[in-house]
């Protein structure tokens, strides 16, 4: 096979995430390419063995990957709450194989999964040609650690281990490849690596002495597309952000400030860079949402590079302080990791439902910079073009990623610093000092940045409307025109910086699929499917300067989001003459590549 999707799928303690990173990390590293859904209960513990408390991890691997996958063509269900929540989300297609954990079929267990029999499979209705290989896990993993000295809890613990194994053996993967990934998970406590490896062994070794009835699937590789040479590794979206973030920084020649508070699932941004202290990296836990971004709004005007994370409800409460940083022109850059809502809502869930709020979510007229990563690689990309956009104009960003996007993860190449776009942090002439004032803007009308210990350039900076010449306070009724006509054609120029829209697939085709964000890689497989046109849109306000030279080529544009209809109500604003349709799902699950195709087919 070109590529294979696998699910992992078990009771939140089961290690599902722990497993199905290790096997996507073990893909990427043999030069597969990737691209994995984290699926998990938001309750910290759901009762164990129930539907609740179910969690899954998915990954596809091989050659022209978008997307994790529809469907799963190997799906490992460690208890039988995971094998019917399987069944009722249709996670397999009808030629799978599940492998169950035999053991986990209890009277007890069935139970609480709400089985009404005694026969899952026959209860559930699984098609005669998937494959159910059964396999006593549980009783496998207690044999195969009898000698280790470890108590019964410990044992039941690297069952994920024993699966792993048993999966490396069904897609031919390199067993010492596995370990080695293995030792360098657990080299922080090297007393797990010894039981784990072995465990991981015996359930490979399982599979090829017993020769299990089910097929072995190899992965071919040979028309894969060339890759560009240099360090590849897998990547989740966070971590690519904070790095895309440290590596602007030392491009910038700016110190790194974060201020942030903690918030699902954008905290792993928090989590990275405060372990960054060698990098020059300031990271401070703040105790609230509009602290967070406070502290770097003054980290800004104080001459850093000044960042704050979130997600859709801590951005709601940071709009006032944004509309500070615009008021003040700052370079502030805002990651907004979406997730499902409103309030508390889905917060382990995916949705694009933040863009309205982004775009216009604060009071008065406040424009701001708004764009969005569209993979868990491109993170870092996108997270070093905000930092680029804010520090050479003055302005706050907000990077728009989302919950598929910041814990799933992608084959990525280190790119080295050098490579990376020239930043010229915003500055201020020699000629000013002395008579400095914050209203002073360059040829863009983009203000020039001072900021305290440069002898010369004492000045205040206000919430307060100033005055478009003198920067001191004014309530005159024209010049508040006037600055707010300044503030909007500083944010519309910034056009003239951004690359070209492109047309992806087939440009000569009559139908486009248009997306935003993170949607990319599922309308990618769509259009190649359908063999029409695609449109992805990383840069939102503004637009392109090509968008409607671009879109009005086609005679059908179907918009196609995780929301109600956000970005095309945005572009029925800003091109009203266009003709726009609008596919929408709102699940908290990324899209359905086949749901895509049936729509467009109509």
């Amino acid at each position: 096979m070109k590529k294979i999707v696998v699910r992992f799928c078990g009771d939140s303690g089961d290690g599902m995430q722990l497993t199905g990173n290790l096997f996507a990390q073990l893909g990427a590293e043999l030069g597969h390419e990737i691209s994995t859904l984290p699926d998990f209960p938001a309750e910290i513990r759901a009762p164990q063995g129930t539907i609740g408390g179910v969690s899954g991890f998915q990954v596809q691997l091989g050659a022209g990957v978008y997307t994790p996958g529809d469907k799963a063509d190997v799906i490992v269900a460690m208890n039988a709450a995971a094998l019917k929540v399987s069944a009722m989300n249709k996670h397999y297609h009808d030629h799978a194989i599940i492998i169950v954990d035999t053991d986990s079929l209890t009277d007890k267990d069935l139970e609480k999964a709400l089985y009404k029999t005694d026969n899952p499979f026959t209860e559930l209705a699984i098609p005669e040609t998937v494959q159910i290989v059964p396999v006593a896990l549980t009783t496998l993993t207690k044999e195969a650690l009898k000698d280790s000295g470890m108590d019964n809890k410990s044992m039941l613990k690297s069952r994920n281990m024993f699966a792993l194994g048993l999966i490396c053996w069904l897609f031919d993967e390199p067993m010492e490849d596995a370990i080695h990934l293995l030792e360098d998970k657990f080299k922080k406590k090297p007393a797990l690596i010894a039981p784990n490896t072995k465990v991981m062994v015996d359930g490979y070794n399982y599979g090829q002495n017993l020769a299990l009835s089910v097929n072995q699937i190899r992965l071919e590789t040979d028309n894969q597309t060339p890759k560009a040479k240099g360090r590849y590794t897998s990547i989740a979206g966070n971590k690519a952000t904070a790095w895309g973030l440290i590596a602007a920084a030392e491009k910038a020649g700016k110190h790194l400030f974060l201020g942030s508070y903690p918030i699902t699932p954008a905290t792993d941004i928090l989590h990275e860079l405060a372990g960054r202290k060698d990098m020059n990296v300031m990271a401070i836990q703040a105790e609230d949402e509009i602290a967070g971004v406070c502290t770097a709004i003054g980290a800004a005007f104080a001459g850093d590079l000044a960042c704050t994370t979130t997600s859709g409800p801590g951005l709601s409460l940071k709009s006032e302080a944004i509309g500070l940083a615009v008021m003040a022109e700052l370079p502030l850059v805002v990651v907004d990791v979406q997730r499902g809502g409103p309030s508390t809502g889905l917060p382990t869930k995916t949705e694009q439902t933040d863009l309205l709020q982004a775009l216009y979510g604060r009071n008065g007229e406040c424009p701001a910079v708004v764009m969005a990563a569209s993979s868990s690689a491109n993170c870092f990309d996108f997270a070093y073009q905000a930092c680029k956009i804010a520090l050479e104009n003055m302005t706050p960003v907000i990077l728009l990623t989302d919950t598929y996007l910041a814990n799933g993860s992608a084959l990525w190449r280190i790119p080295s610093l050098a490579e990376l776009p020239e930043i010229k942090p915003q500055s201020v002439p020699e000629e000013l000092k002395g008579h400095f004032n914050p209203a002073l803007r360059d040829e863009r009308g983009v203000r020039y940045w001072a900021f305290p210990g440069m002898e010369g350039y004492e000045h205040r900076n206000i919430g307060l409307e100033r005055d478009a010449e003198k920067g001191t306070i004014s309530t005159n009724p024209e010049n508040h025109e006037k600055m707010v006509l300044a503030r909007k054609h500083k944010i519309e120029q910034i056009a003239n910086q951004l690359p070209d829209l492109r047309v992806q697939g087939n440009a000569d085709s009559d139908t486009v699929l248009v997306g935003w964000g993170s949607t990319e890689g599922h309308l990618h497989a769509a259009a190649d499917e359908l063999n029409c046109a695609l449109v992805q849109f990383n840069y939102i306000c503004p637009l392109p300067k090509n968008t409607k030279d671009v879109l009005s080529r086609f005679k059908r544009i179907i918009v196609c989001e995780l929301n109600t209809g956000q970005f095309a109500t945005y572009l029925r604003g800003q091109m009203p003459e266009l003709k726009i349709e609008q596919y929408n799902e709102i699940m908290g699950q990324p899209f359905a590549v086949e749901r895509i195709v049936s729509y467009a087919s109509k």
